[in-house]
């Protein structure tokens, strides 16, 4: 079963399984409270006693967030669970015991915590247990069909067959097309000029996903208006993929997709807020980190010789090139013998102070330098140096859209794909910042935002 929530498609035993493990969570903390206050005591569901069980059950499942204990394809094993489960409730202890150490008022006291744990690691597993045999028995998932053998239908395949939590099961392909073959990507498939409702009918398929990459023959409009008015939904590949991926499907798309498409709104409101927002992030950035940036400075200048800060045009708005401050990672006068050139792997011009700052974004602090200048957002594509932007602006369509925003330190495709270092890698990540340029709004930032965060911990994404 879907449900549809802020127009997208989210299915329901993945919002059930969440505010589930919330509420389990939440009444772990409350058996312990009862078992150590009793009922009787005044205070066992006092409001104060309420918010310090909220509490808990806010930093436990940040914790699990952060583990990536909602990424089933990080958990797809009982062991990764244990030692995720258990790295995560470590961790919310030790948030847990910082925030009570600073704000005692809100220590819940009479050992409850602990007894928490204890309840809170059997209930979590139980729920994820539980969980699990719902995806593998596929409860709760709408039976789909897709209408096309194209690339499109593969990827629209891939992505539901390679997320067991997609909440959608390809019961067949149609093709219009004829062909020999009984299988397309594993999953059956179906010639036909007609009875497509009744095909769809017989598959059980609640939808019909129009998927079609074939130019030969045209779109059977009728039959697809006859299955919309038997209740059958009809949805539309691109706009489907979309939703699954958190990208745009550029190969398949036309100037009139962008041109009639939903979003790519950039009103006052939201470019106000979104300076506004960058603004103070920036500056209160830049006073947090500042003895960071001193310890920085100083051992950049004791390793190596060259500035500490280090300046490199960049493409921003509009194609306006701006110098983008970084601390310096690499030796003086890196690209002296290659000239431009992308960073790889073990890249030798990067220096030993320079790939702990690379390894932990450090070396990103001063762009907030350039929010505050307002030649960058906090958040938006990745700056491009000029040089590749007008290679890459001849290889790949629509590349030339991303800079119709202000680049930003961290970004959708940043926290999505991670470091892009090929012509391969600008075309995928062009894929996520048109899906930021077409839903950008201040939710979406503060989700990127976490997600940096949640990077910057995990160590993963630099080079």
């Amino acid at each position: 079963m879907i449900l549809r929530i802020f127009k997208k498609d989210l299915p329901l035993r993945n919002f059930l399984f969440v505010i589930g493990e919330g509420a389990l969570i939440y009444a772990a903390v409350m058996v312990a409270a009862f078992l150590r206050l009793g009922s009787a005591h005044a205070s066992f569901l006092s409001g104060e006693v309420l918010a310090k069980a909220l509490l808990i059950m806010v930093v436990c499942q940040a914790s699990l967030y952060y583990n990536e204990l909602y990424d089933l394809k990080v958990t797809d094993t009982y062991l990764e669970l244990g030692l995720r489960l258990t790295k995560a409730m470590g961790i919310a202890s030790i948030v847990l015991a910082i925030i009570y150490y600073c704000i005692p008022s809100l220590l819940m006291g009479r050992g409850i915590f602990f007894i928490t744990l204890a309840f809170l690691v059997l209930l979590v597993v139980s729920w994820r247990y539980a969980y699990n045999w719902v995806l593998k028995k596929k409860m709760f998932t709408e039976k789909v069909v897709i209408l096309g053998s194209g690339r499109l239908s593969g990827e629209i395949i891939g992505e539901i067959t390679g997320r067991p939590d997609s909440g959608y099961q390809v019961s067949g392909v149609i093709s219009m097309i004829s062909t020999s073959s009984a299988f397309f990507r594993n999953v059956p498939l179906f010639n036909t000029n007609g009875g497509l409702c009744e095909l769809a009918e017989s598959l059980h398929a609640k939808k019909i996903i129009v998927a079609r990459d074939e130019r030969r023959g045209k779109l059977p409009t009728d039959e697809l208006l006859r299955c919309k008015m038997k209740g059958i939904s009809i949805l539309e590949g691109l706009a489907l993929y979309e939703e699954l991926t958190g990208k745009i499907f550029v190969e398949k798309i036309n100037p009139s997709w962008l041109i009639f498409s939903d979003g790519f709104r950039k009103s006052r409101i939201t470019r106000f807020v979104k300076r506004t927002t960058g603004l103070i992030v920036a500056s209160t950035g830049l006073l947090v980190t500042s003895p960071i940036i001193a310890l920085i400075a100083l051992a950049i200048k004791l390793e190596s010789k060259g500035p500490v800060i280090f300046k490199q045009q960049r493409s921003g708005k509009y194609g306006r090139v701006f110098k983008v401050c970084k601390f310096r990672s690499m030796i003086d006068n890196a690209e002296a013998a290659c000239g431009p050139c992308w960073a790889t792997d073990d890249d030798q011009r990067v220096t030993r102070v320079g790939r702990i700052l690379r390894k932990y974004r450090l070396d990103e602090i001063p762009q907030m330098w350039n929010v505050l200048k307002g030649d960058m957002s906090f958040v938006g594509p990745r700056p491009e140096r000029p040089e590749f932007v007008k290679k890459l602006a001849e290889m790949i369509p629509y590349y030339s859209e991303r800079h119709t925003v202000s680049p930003g330190i961290t970004g959708w495709a940043q926290v999505s794909y991670g470091y892009g270092a090929s012509v391969e890698d600008a075309m995928e990540k062009l894929k996520y910042d048109l899906f930021y340029i077409k839903n950008m709004s201040l939710v979406m930032d503060l989700i990127i935002m976490f997600k940096t965060a949640k990077i910057v911990l995990l160590k993963s994404g630099a080079r």
